[in-house]
């Protein structure tokens, strides 16, 4: 039992105290984890557009002061009453969804869609008993996907905490958390496309090249977007007709299949057009705007083109993710090519400077600095 245990943890949190505001480095206080809740030492963390998302507070409730943060790694520190899989010392990484074990949908094979667990963006409490483990001179600072990394220290339940080979390099698998889990699964778990099949790629953010990196080890013959194994890139723009009826014409009648990684409904419905008849598949990956319409002829369903949709890859995290690292320490799966950036805690603004920029796909932030 660690030293910590049952007691308030002070530590440095990145703290945002309004929309897009720079983040302020504050001394918070950590409560101990409760019932089915850990805490965790977070050693690194990444930006995601996410977080951008909701530092921007563009579009949806606001919810300040708070600590955002949701793709990282790191230790347990202690746990609450009635954790059993997982004690301290064991290397984790939370997940912004989770998987009770219980209700329908962790038990269908189908889908990872948790009731209990699934994500949350407007709470920013515990579901334990409506309050927030973090606090500074006793006011108390929301939490973000149940997650909060951008802190030293963070609790988290049980069912967003995954087990994973203590040999693999938390600044680096860290990413596997949510993006790159995220497009990976879509091509994975979803498209599943063939070897020597034809693959296109919409979108090329982390998303959507760790769909192409899905292409890639499915052994995929084209793939279609700009790089990471990509063979041919298209830009809409040096075209005056539609982009699916372009790709149709490259491919002989359309791709194989296709993955949307970028949340435009246009992008989706050419994704959908632009896969081949009687056995092309389309899936959406990207989260459009709440009102958003997606329109395209009945025919295409009837000619055989399927269309689905996906949440986080199709992973259930628990059960699935630790054989993604796998992956990794099996050089299967390609991860450093991912982090453009790396910098320290103190330096976490440059984090969000390097995305709002477009100048990386992942910055990794490093709260260990022993």
């Amino acid at each position: 039992m660690s030293s910590t245990a049952g007691q308030v943890i002070r530590c440095k949190a990145a703290v945002a105290w309004e929309a897009g505001k720079p983040l302020v480095i504050e001394e918070v206080e950590v409560a101990p984890p409760q019932v089915d809740e850990v805490r965790i030492r977070i050693l690194y963390t990444a930006l995601c557009h996410t977080d951008v998302f909701f530092w921007e507070a563009k579009g949806q409730n606001p919810l300040f002061p708070r600590i955002l943060g949701h793709e990282a790694g790191g230790i347990v520190e202690s746990v609450g009453e009635g954790v059993k899989d997982l004690k301290p010392g064991d290397h984790v990484l939370p997940v912004f969804t989770g998987e009770c074990g219980e209700c329908a949908h962790c038990k269908s094979e189908e889908s990872n869609l948790c009731d209990l667990l699934r994500i949350n963006t407007d709470r920013g409490v515990m579901l334990s008993d409506g309050k927030s483990r973090f606090s500074i001179n006793g006011k108390p600072i929301y939490h973000f996907l149940g997650t909060s990394s951008f802190s030293e220290y963070t609790v988290v339940h049980i069912g967003c905490v995954v087990k994973i080979n203590p040999l693999a390099p938390l600044d680096k698998v860290c990413i596997l958390s949510c993006g790159i889990s995220t497009g990976l699964g879509a091509t994975l778990n979803v498209a599943k496309p063939k070897k020597g099949s034809t693959v296109a790629v919409f979108g090329l953010g982390a998303v959507g090249l760790a769909a192409v990196e899905g292409a890639r080890i499915s052994g995929a013959s084209r793939i279609i977007a700009k790089k990471f194994g990509v063979t041919e890139f298209v830009n809409p723009k040096d075209h005056k007709k539609p982009i699916q009826e372009v790709i149709a014409d490259m491919t002989d009648g359309g791709v194989d299949r296709s993955l949307e990684c970028t949340g435009n409904v246009e992008a989706m419905i050419s994704a959908f057009e632009c896969v081949h008849d009687g056995w092309g598949l389309a899936v959406i990956v990207g989260v459009p705007q709440k009102d958003a319409v997606f329109k395209t002829q009945p025919v295409n369903f009837l000619n055989g083109r399927t269309l689905k949709g996906t949440f986080f890859g199709n992973y259930k995290p628990r059960s699935d993710l630790p054989s993604v690292v796998e992956k990794y320490m099996n050089k299967e799966l390609e991860v450093e090519k991912f982090i453009t950036h790396q910098v320290p805690f103190a330096e976490i603004n440059k984090a969000f400077e390097y995305m709002l920029k477009g100048e990386g796909l992942r910055c990794v932030i490093r709260l260990d600095e022993e």
